[in-house]
């Protein structure tokens, strides 16, 4: 008997193992990914042609022990290489694993490489070629600490690839990997089988292709083990003869159901039902999951699907109430089915208030997943409320004080002509997250938890989070942005989150404002400075005005309303400084009178000349910003950026300084012995609704 091993995801080792003692091989070790069994030849045939769940069989050619001193290629030489190919196969070699004396795994395959041309040239003069992409044969060495093992890849190009997907979704399942969770998921080829979620079709026809017991492996042009000198053609071809006489003909009655909302999708799905020749007895319509209006079928079967999971956390807003009124649906027209979903995300299965009856844990490409299946038994089905569904009782506490909060601040707002507003800012510390609103759409940022707390809890209280602030704030999921702020070490920069390019505009003490609350970190517009502003377009009639560290312009904005005679707005990122502009133009602003400068500010103050009534500076706590010099720290630099504003401040000028650095201290002494005459605006500038946290910022006045 040969000694082969099966590759497969991790999750699918045990079906693979099935699969392999049901064709009459050996299992004699399971590892993560990999199952290692012996057989015979035809058996190894039969598993390249049959096995719905391997990725990849690789017949074992010798196991070598070593030791941390042992050379690759020294030990690659033991094998008599011309046994296992002819001079004129082409050759391709990968190494997978580490050992002390192997840098990297390129360079373990080089050795192995070597090693066999090596032998080659010596015996015949003549040396194989190396053909990376499409090799007659490829070889592998697997590294662990006490062997290095020399496999042959027995099947070739991975055994999901079926050949019936010419197109797929944005989320596609590998082939194995669908074959997988419809075995776990405990279908029979009798019942119904459904996708709401189809996608291009993977798991619905691969379903069908197991009803009809067609092979998967037939539809394969050619195995690897064709070119190796062991090879029995007359076993395989006698093997591909009973594969195609043990199909099933197809039936005129339609039993696999796919449904999708993406319309490019389904035409995918049904091309690749054409092509894998099971047209006949699959149907796929576009529906909305959320929106079933009937059963698919009378008889009761199985649902299996693939729903979006989301990579990114800021996801959570769309994906809950998707999964909360798919749930809905299926409790009152799927009464009796079997409900099996795949996600990497276990917390979103909450939303669907439904009883687990088991769990599998699978990887789908980099994600760890888990496949839950769900019984939608006449009680499970009872309960139809569409009422958030919490982790925490206690988290009721959060959707209360946020509802308390907003009522006392609209009427607040209003007074104030401001459409824009924070309405909860970590009052409760276990729910720690600030909520921004924006006239009639929210954002919520998700403040890194403490280490202290548990990232499952954490994780779970901001899931409790999103599920409520939509009903208590009477908006749609649509209209809730969440976002992430962590603590950054050694960057502040404002880097892309999305690509939506979509801006709204809202409105403060009569200033108008272009804000993007979808693409990054921060919307364009800092709530907490929103008096700091309407002070400088109080105090701007008739003065030069200079707004440094300008982000988009909205200071500058305050100013021109206020009558300034000249206002220059500089700041590093063109991004930015366009964004400045476009609020300029919206307020009708207008005029040579206006500049606007791409610079490093320290830079720019350097080479200017000329002097302002009225500066504004709000820097960055800390960047290190390629465009640069130096990094900047506004603890560290402070006192050096504000004498660097002497020469260019006029007499009678004044400068205000600001920044949003926890626990910052202004070095008074140093600016007083400068010259500098001090006044701390901080209490007087925060605004109502960030009373909650005096900390937000700190806001200084600076006269000479």
């Amino acid at each position: 008997m040969l000694e082969f091993w099966a590759l497969t995801s991790k999750g699918v080792e045990e079906l693979v193992a099935d699969e392999i003692r049901q064709h009459g091989g050996e299992v004699i070790k399971m590892t993560m990914g990999v199952v290692r069994f012996k057989a015979e030849l035809r058996t190894a045939y039969q598993l390249c042609l049959w096995s719905r769940m391997a990725t990849r069989i690789m017949r074992l050619i010798q196991s070598e022990a070593i030791t941390a001193d042992s050379d690759l290629y020294q030990v690659a030489c033991k094998i008599d290489w011309p046994q296992q190919m002819a001079l004129r196969n082409t050759l391709a070699v990968d190494c997978v694993g580490k050992h002390a004396k192997i840098d990297n795994t390129q360079f373990g395959a080089i050795r192995l490489k070597d090693a066999i041309v090596d032998q080659f040239r010596e015996e015949t003069g003549h040396r194989p070629d190396v053909d990376r992409m499409n090799p007659d044969v490829r070889f592998q060495v697997r590294l662990d600490r006490n062997h290095f093992h020399f496999l042959q890849d027995f099947s070739g190009p991975s055994l999901h690839q079926r050949g019936y997907r010419s197109g797929q979704g944005e989320a596609p399942l590998k082939e194995h990997l669908a074959a997988a969770l419809i075995k776990r998921s405990g279908w029979q080829i009798d019942q119904p089988f459904f996708d709401p979620f189809c996608g291009s079709g993977t798991l619905v026809i691969e379903a069908a292709l197991l009803a009809l017991n067609k092979a998967p492996g037939l539809s394969r042009e050619r195995f690897a083990f064709e070119s190796w000198p062991g090879h029995r053609d007359v076993i395989w071809q006698q093997l591909k003869a009973e594969a195609k006489a043990a199909e099933k003909p197809l039936t005129t009655s339609i039993q696999f159901y796919g449904s999708d909302s993406d319309e490019r999708a389904l035409a995918k799905a049904k091309q690749n039902a054409a092509k894998a020749g099971i047209s006949s007895i699959t149907q796929f319509n576009y529906a909305d999951a959320t929106k079933l209006n009937t059963a698919v079928s009378s008889s009761a079967g199985v649902i299996v699907t693939n729903p979006p999971y989301g990579e990114r956390l800021g996801e959570l807003p769309t994906l809950i109430p998707l999964y909360s009124q798919f749930s809905l649906a299926l409790k009152q027209h799927y009464q009796g089915w079997r409900l099996a979903i795949i996600t990497s995300n276990a917390d979103l299965l909450r939303a669907l208030r439904l009883s687990r009856s088991k769990t599998y844990k699978f990887t789908n490409g980099p994600l760890d997943c888990e496949f839950t299946l769900f019984d939608l038994t006449e009680k499970q089905v009872a309960v139809s409320s569409d009422a958030p569904s919490l982790f925490f009782q206690e988290s009721t506490a959060f959707g209360n004080r946020l509802a308390k909060n907003f009522k006392q601040l609209q009427k607040w707002a209003k007074k104030e002509q401001i459409n824009c507003y924070r309405i909860y800012d970590a009052d409760i510390p276990e729910y720690n997250v600030a909520v921004d609103w924006y006239d009639g759409e929210v954002v919520v940022h998700e403040y890194a938890a403490p280490s202290t707390v548990d990232e499952q809890i954490a994780q779970k209280r901001l899931f409790d989070v999103v599920n409520q602030v939509p009903p208590v704030l009477g908006i749609k999921s649509e209209q809730m942005i969440l976002k992430v702020r962590e603590k950054k070490k050694g960057t502040t920069q404002y880097q892309a989150l999305a690509n939506a390019d979509k801006y709204k505009q809202v409105t403060e003490y009569g200033a108008t404002f272009l804000v993007n609350l979808r693409d990054y970190l921060d919307t364009g517009l800092f709530l907490d400075h929103r008096i700091t502003r309407h002070m400088i377009q109080q105090q701007a009639k008739g003065k030069s005005v200079l707004n440094l560290f300008a982000y988009t312009g909205t200071a500058s904005v305050h100013a021109a309303i206020g009558g300034a005679s000249s206002v220059t707005t500089v700041d590093m990122s063109n991004t930015y400084l366009d964004w400045a502009k476009k609020n300029f133009t919206i307020n009708g602003l207008q005029g040579s009178q206006y500049k606007f400068e791409q610079a490093d500010c320290l830079q720019w103050l350097s080479r200017c000349r000329e002097q302002f009534d009225l500066i504004f500076v709000d820097p960055p706590t800390f960047s290190n910003s390629k465009r640069m010099q130096d990094s900047w720290d506004v603890q560290r630099d402070h006192v050096g950026l504000l004498n660097k504003l002497i020469p260019r401040v006029a007499v009678g000028g004044k400068v205000i300084f600001s920044n949003n650095k926890r626990k910052f201290k202004l070095d008074t002494e140093q600016l007083i012995e400068a010259g500098w005459q001090v006044k701390d605006n901080s209490a007087a500038t925060l605004p109502e609704d960030f009373k909650r946290n005096p900390h937000i910022h700190v806001c200084y006045e600076l006269t000479r």
